[in-house]
């Protein structure tokens, strides 16, 4: 059943103008309709979760569900003392009542509120966008903060587990295929050298975790830039969406992601690797905006990871478009063939730079805590 078809067996007054693609995301469907009555217009955003990824997709609506209630609740007791309105999606219902359909080939779709007067960007274009980027993470975080982590499914169980990311590289080394692959280009043998000297470090957020030193919380799991929604008015941060992934997990995992994907202006699909770096006065900026509300519920160990995980983040993604590529391409959605090689050596040409920032970015992070 095509989208236009599941769009109006939604709760959403008037009738369908469009029902349209939109949105760069690598996993779902995700479309924009639009409905108008004689009088008024809403839009929202429909979706076709992919279940390749997600084992069991009403699971993601139940999670959905805990955060956005929990958070609504807490927005709408805070926001005499905001100095914004904060917004989070809220789920549109099937006339049927239900928070989810299935179509004909046991696909699930759901409809979600769209943020209204907000957008979204693949790069952070100021340090002013990339402190509100910041700004978004922590409130976000401190939000959700006091939910029991045992209320929320682990929807993708092993996601950001490094070392699981490394035994799917090395299951696919040892097929046909992987070792093919691996083999083909003189890029994607220098994607195995760089993985290999990094395979011992690559335990140290799970290894603190396991040990107790640091603590499972709910997460966001996916906090990319392009997941921030900036109000088109004020210029303020105002949401965080995509909410899939929200998990328990290591908070680190928010945070080092966030880092990675805003302070590499370049881009994931960049090709000339000499424009990638990380970009240290936008890592101040975002720091210095996650620390307002993160100050609140980061522990002393906490802190200490902190540089590690935007090292790791970073490096685990390479590792993960690297893996795709070696498995044929079989998760991250593609544009031509070695797209997700070509990933690959970004997130590990930028991996690098943070690597040798190090002092100045545990300076940024030492000042700002």
């Amino acid at each position: 059943m095509n989208a236009a078809a599941m769009a109006v067996q939604f709760s959403v007054d008037g009738r369908p103008v469009s029902v349209s693609p939109t949105g760069s995301g690598n996993v779902n469907d995700t479309y924009l309709a639009i409905f108008r009555t004689t009088f008024s217009e809403e839009r929202f955003i429909l979706q076709r979760i992919n279940g390749k990824v997600f084992a069991d997709p009403s699971l993601i609506m139940q999670n959905l569900k805990v955060v956005t209630n929990h958070v609504h609740r807490r927005l709408e007791r805070e926001a005499d003392d905001a100095d914004r309105i904060w917004q989070l999606p809220r789920i549109i219902p099937a006339k049927s009542g239900e928070d989810f359909l299935l179509d004909d080939e046991e696909n699930v779709w759901r409809a979600i509120s769209l943020i209204a007067s907000a957008s979204s960007y693949d790069a952070i274009h100021s340090l002013e966008h990339a402190h509100e980027a910041g700004f978004v993470l922590g409130q976000f975080q401190r939000l959700i903060s006091d939910i029991d982590p045992a209320r929320l499914h682990d929807t993708l169980e092993g996601f950001h587990v490094t070392p699981g990311y490394l035994a799917g590289l090395d299951a696919a080394l040892e097929t046909v295929q992987g070792r093919e692959r691996a083999e083909s280009t003189t890029e994607a043998r220098t994607c195995l050298k760089f993985i290999a000297t990094r395979r011992e470090w690559c335990s140290v957020l799970e290894v603190a975790c396991e040990s107790g030193v640091l603590q499972v919380r709910p997460i966001h799991g996916d906090p990319k830039i392009s997941n921030i929604m900036i109000d088109e008015d004020t210029g303020k941060g105002t949401s965080i969406i995509d909410l899939d992934t929200v998990k328990p997990g290591l908070v680190h995992y928010d945070f080092g992601d966030c880092l990675r994907s805003a302070c590499n202006p370049a881009g994931e699909d960049e090709k000339d690797l000499e424009t990638v770096f990380f970009d240290t006065d936008l890592c101040q900026a975002i720091v210095k905006g996650y620390m307002t509300f993160a100050g609140e519920f980061l522990t002393a160990a906490d802190r200490h990871y902190l540089y590690d995980s935007i090292r790791l983040i970073t490096f685990e993604l390479g590792l993960r478009f690297f893996a795709d590529f070696l498995a044929g391409d079989v998760y991250f959605k593609t544009q031509y063939d070695g797209h997700n090689l070509q990933r690959a050596r970004v997130q590990f040409k930028l991996c690098e730079s943070i690597e040798t920032r190090e002092p100045v970015i545990r300076r940024i992070l030492d000042k700002c805590s």
